[in-house]
């Protein structure tokens, strides 16, 4: 099958295939971009008395509801790790769709608290299946000249999810919304069993034929083909190098290696920076912060929700662009240095609580959800698939949205309650310090890894004789 539809869809050479496959995969991220967006336009609704619960949901509960997904991520994303190892990342992804299918039937059935709780508890394997399997699928079908643009999808899906799921909680009631976003995750799972396993993953099971196979059919060539052949022989070499017994294993690799370890706190602390930039509390908070700040906008909660969302996927169709033409560094560091100098605007103005440029606030938290979306989400997911063998890249994924999800989960639990007792303004200059401080480190620090290999990347990050990265980490 895989030959012959080679043959009649697409032109030799096409990524046609490698671009069909990529769009079917995001959908399990896209369906949790949906589940996370659902709860500003709903959040309300439920707490609301002519809400379609039968007493109006206490705000405590709404709060570990925008948590909990978070929290059950942090353990579930281990679990994930082992699944896309010893499973195949085809499998794992349709599990993910699974537990979305899962979470929306739960609040179909019932709006009681035990329900809401659990859904939201449900979406937290969302979470992981989106961040652990996604990015390696990605990296394991495409070549590296769409690599990058093939990776930013991901977040591209995830926000495209969250302005759908405004304008549909903006327009249409409760219940129809939920059956709406039951049907994406269903979709997926009826289209994708279709899809092929990973090269990578076949070879690790010794189906090399299989491998060869799907190769072909992803790069649109004859299985013959010299080039289909010269790329499974560096699969197979890069899997002979890499070879471990275990999740155990891996990580003490990791822990030990000088140039591993190196890359993995690399990973970590710009993954970290991507978290702690305060974006994703904006989105969970935006008609606070928005009533906070105009007092009475034209615009409802829910608009102001959806501008932001609609801004998010300019970011996002942004970075698809640009990823391959700047490189990753540039991209990274530019937005996170204007993050940083935006976010210490808003701070000052929430200090000094002047009306006479209202509009600074608006635009001050529209451009950090830019910065955000065009890069500051999609690039440390593809340098962590870059800067890693097929040996480890499960363990750092695993490792990395592991601490970064419980991490979240504590920032949306605390973030209103600070805002009463603090003030906004100190928590918009705490995310402003953490983006100017990790602007440095990008530009100190990260190497660019632009279409090279591995090795490449390595004997970089190796041949420093300077321990810059340790005197940035101290600061």
């Amino acid at each position: 099958m895989l030959k012959y539809t080679v043959k009649k869809y697409c032109s030799e050479g096409s990524k046609l295939n490698q671009i069909m496959v990529a769009v079917l995969m995001v959908l399990p991220v896209f369906s949790y971009g949906t589940a996370i967006g659902w709860m500003s336009p709903m959040g309300p609704r439920l707490m609301s008395e002519d809400g379609p619960a039968a007493a109006p949901v206490h705000p405590d509960v709404i709060s570990w509801m925008a948590s909990v997904p978070y929290l059950v991520g942090t353990p579930a994303v281990f679990l994930f790790g082992y699944i896309v190892d010893n499973f195949g990342r085809k499998k794992a992804l349709m599990l993910t769709s699974f537990s979305m299918a899962i979470c929306w039937g739960l609040k179909l059935y019932s709006t009681e608290t035990w329900a809401l709780i659990a859904a939201r508890a449900v979406v937290g394997m969302g979470v992981s299946g989106s961040y652990v399997v996604t990015p390696l699928y990605i990296k394991e079908i495409s070549e590296d000249s769409i690599r990058g643009t093939l990776g930013s999808l991901v977040v591209l899906s995830q926000n495209l999810g969250n302005l759908v799921v405004f304008l549909l909680g903006e327009y249409l009631c409760y219940q129809a919304t939920l059956w709406i976003l039951l049907a994406i995750p269903l979709i997926h799972l009826l289209v994708f069993p279709i899809m092929p396993e990973t090269p990578s993953y076949m070879l690790k099971t010794g189906k090399v034929e299989e491998a060869r196979d799907v190769l072909a059919w992803l790069r649109c060539k004859q299985v013959t083909d010299a080039s289909i052949e010269s790329e499974l022989q560096l699969l197979l070499m890069e899997l002979e190098q890499s070879k471990s017994g275990n999740f155990f294993t891996s990580l003490k690799t990791i822990l030990s290696d000088k140039c591993i370890f190196r890359a993995f706190r690399i990973t970590l602390i710009i993954t970290l920076a991507r978290e702690l930039c305060g974006c994703l509390a904006v989105l969970h908070f935006a008609s606070m912060i928005f009533k906070e700040s105009s007092g009475g906008w034209v615009l409802t909660p829910n608009q102001q929700a959806a501008v932001l969302g609609a801004v998010q996927m300019i970011g996002s169709c942004t970075a698809s662009s640009l990823v391959e033409r700047t490189g990753r560094k540039p991209l990274l560091g530019s937005t996170c240095l204007v993050s940083g100098i935006a976010l210490t605007v808003l701070g000052g103005w929430f200090f000094a609580r002047t009306t006479l440029v209202a509009w600074v606030p608006v635009s001050a938290l529209c451009l950090c959800i830019y910065c955000d979306a065009a890069g500051l989400q999609p690039v440390p997911f593809v340098v962590m698939t870059e800067m890693f063998s097929f040996q480890h890249r499960g363990t750092v994924t695993s490792i990395v949205i592991a601490f970064t999800s419980g991490l979240v989960s504590v920032q949306l639990r605390v973030f209103h309650p600070l805002a009463t007792t603090v003030g906004l303004y100190l928590i918009f200059w705490i995310f402003a310090a953490v983006c100017l401080v990790s602007t440095v480190y990008i530009f100190w620090c990260v190497p660019e890894t632009k279409m090279k290999s591995i090795e490449e990347i390595y004997e970089q990050l190796g041949g420093r004789e300077k321990d810059e990265e340790a005197a940035v980490t101290r600061m």
